[in-house]
């Protein structure tokens, strides 16, 4: 094989592997499967034309994450695409998380204003640290943890008031 296509390889080979995973966390920073969809277009686009380098340094799912949080952002910023959600679709529960646990929890999540939800998106779905968010979405550390804070103490609060 050529090393075009050894490329070409090893990008598809990463894409069959990882792209549930990552259309599952555009879901999670845009609330609407049709968006996570477009959003991982455009990801996957973007990592296909800088693939030779990236694909080198070993940090694809860093890479593409951050292009799914810039690219929603960019979206979010066009005024023809400032639109309220509306409910949120069924998806597919994770293993162990009753379906009603898991809608609550999506729409407490999907309540929250878009840069604390996608901090608590960030830190606690995908776990990473505090400084690694920050780089991922161009802010300080401290503005994460603000939003974070936040964006948390807005989720327990819509979640006690299911609870009652």
């Amino acid at each position: 094989m050529t090393r075009r296509a050894d490329r070409e390889a090893a990008y598809v080979d990463y894409v069959t592997a990882r792209q549930g995973h990552l259309r599952r966390i555009a879901y999670a920073l845009c609330g609407d499967w049709a968006k996570a969809d477009d959003l991982l277009q455009t990801a996957l686009v973007k990592l296909y034309v800088a693939w030779p380098r990236v694909a080198l340094d070993g940090k694809e799912d860093a890479y593409v994450r951050r292009i799914l949080v810039r690219a929603n952002i960019d979206e979010s910023r066009r005024p023809w695409r400032r639109e309220v959600a509306g409910e949120l679709p069924d998806a597919a529960a994770p293993a162990g998380l009753p379906s009603e646990d898991r809608t609550v929890l999506f729409e407490a999540l999907q309540s929250l204003p878009p840069m604390q939800r996608k901090t608590v998106v960030l830190r606690h779905w995908l776990g990473l640290s505090v400084a690694e968010a920050a780089v991922e979405l161009g802010i300080s550390e401290g503005t994460v943890k603000s939003h974070t804070s936040r964006g948390i103490e807005a989720m327990r609060a819509a979640l006690a008031e299911v609870e009652r």
